[in-house]
């Protein structure tokens, strides 16, 4: 607050009481504090006077106008989006980072567990309003913009099935004159678009501002996209975000005791034209997600298991699947469904997890030829593994057409050939051949 009214104790709006307060003669007679305190009010009572009778607001704007925007979207090449909004003296950066399934939040309530795929950081730095103070941990208000921002997008946010990636998007102030939260919702959306996350509609959103004549309740003045004099001064904060065909979330602080449905009414309506001007300015920046993301997101890739054979890939206290983590580098997430999610940085790894996924549900199948690997040999056959964790054994009969006198000239451990898969007994016990696959 104390910015705010400096600021305007040094600009053109009060040139004369400006020099004033800045006079020896003020400053010797009465506490600083006591000057800005009746400054305030004075310029409260101006602000107000200019909106309700002038019909003018401090920066000259009407009352349906919006401040001057500008955009960018993947201005940061590295990242997987990234959006500049600017809105008059109000600007934010945000950047958007997709994420393994397993990445998502635990959310422990008292009723259930649920896994949150969305999180949107806000953060305020001092240096927005021409502070020099230190970084802080975030604040309530910190929380509150950013979860605020974060609830209007969440709507939006394909399905797991469609997109099964965690989203985190961290929206950075950069300059702060009002309305920085809803600025937070269409940097969001611009960096979700860039990053190529799938939206269902983009989300736009504006702060609205309020004058009552306090003398007559009749005469009043709604204000769309408020700057911080209006915010001070007004009587109220009404954040609206929503998208073309809807609102997605509202915020109201009011000074006064209460709001006619009639102003309620009006304020949604001036709001909803204010909402989809600043969604057309955005869509000329970028009309829908990008058809790819970027190429240093990870990929993805989903594969389909039945849920009985779970166990199969997890292993005794997930040693299996902690092994295929460790030999290919990849982030495996598996559903009670049986749906398995692979996240990797490269194809390779991923092809790599899934042939080992699958050669540990495959079934075996008579009379298919396997690529397989002496594990062991004894005297009357050789064990192979023919799939990923499975073994079969291969008779010394059944190494070759040739009579075979001892098996240690015919196979050693770590040889790899193919065999056939001639049969499996009660017992669930795999044979194969490796002389029927060469025939």
């Amino acid at each position: 607050r104390d910015q705010v009214i400096e600021a305007l104790a040094v600009s053109e709006y009060t040139p004369e009481l400006a020099r004033e307060i800045s006079s020896d003669d003020i400053a010797g007679r009465y506490p600083k504090g006591e000057v800005l305190e009746a400054f305030e009010s004075l310029v409260h009572k101006q602000v107000r006077q200019g909106i309700l009778v002038d019909l003018e607001r401090p920066d000259g704007r009407k009352s349906t106008d919006i401040r001057t925007l500008s955009m960018e979207v993947g201005f940061l090449p590295r990242t997987h989006g990234s959006a500049i909004f600017t809105r008059g003296a109000t600007q934010t950066i945000s950047v958007a980072t997709l994420g393994s399934a397993g990445s998502a939040q635990l959310v422990d309530t008292m009723e259930e567990d649920t896994d949150k795929r969305y999180m949107h950081h806000y953060n305020f730095p001092p240096f927005s309003v021409g502070d020099a103070r230190p970084m802080r941990s975030a604040g309530r208000r910190e929380i509150g913009h950013g979860a605020l921002a974060e609830r209007a997008i969440v709507p939006m946010i394909p399905d797991k099935t469609q997109f099964p990636y965690t989203i985190r998007v961290v929206s950075d102030i950069t300059s702060s004159s009002g309305s920085t939260s809803m600025a937070s919702v269409c940097g969001s959306t611009l960096s979700l678009m860039d990053a190529g996350v799938p939206l269902r509609r983009p989300v736009s959103g504006i702060a609205m501002g309020l004058v009552i004549d306090k003398d007559d309740s009749g005469n009043y003045q709604i204000l769309s996209d408020i700057q911080d004099a209006e915010d001070f001064a007004g009587d109220m904060d009404f954040k609206v975000a929503g998208t073309s065909k809807g609102i997605t979330a509202l915020q109201m602080d009011i000074k006064v005791k209460g709001l006619t449905l009639e102003i309620l009414g009006k304020a949604l309506d001036q709001a909803k034209q204010g909402r989809l001007s600043i969604l057309d300015s955005m869509l000329k920046v970028i009309d829908q997600p990008r058809a790819s993301l970027s190429p240093f997101a990870p990929a993805i890739i989903t594969i389909q298991i039945d849920p009985d054979k779970i166990g199969a890939v997890i292993g005794k206290g997930g040693e299996t699947i902690q092994g295929i983590i460790a030999d290919t580098g990849v982030e495996i997430d598996i559903e009670d469904d049986g749906q398995i999610l692979i996240t990797s940085p490269d194809q390779i790894a991923s092809d790599k997890a899934i042939a080992i996924i699958q050669g540990l549900v495959a079934e075996p199948e008579i009379g298919k030829v396997y690529q397989v690997k002496v594990v062991k040999v004894l005297d009357f056959g050789a064990f192979v593994e023919y799939l990923p964790g499975k073994e079969g054994m291969i008779h010394i009969s059944e190494i070759a057409d040739k009579r075979i006198e001892d098996i240690a000239q015919e196979v050693v451990v770590g040889d790899q050939f193919e065999a056939k898969l001639i049969g499996v007994d009660d017992r669930g016990r795999v044979k194969l051949s490796k002389r029927a696959a060469n025939q």
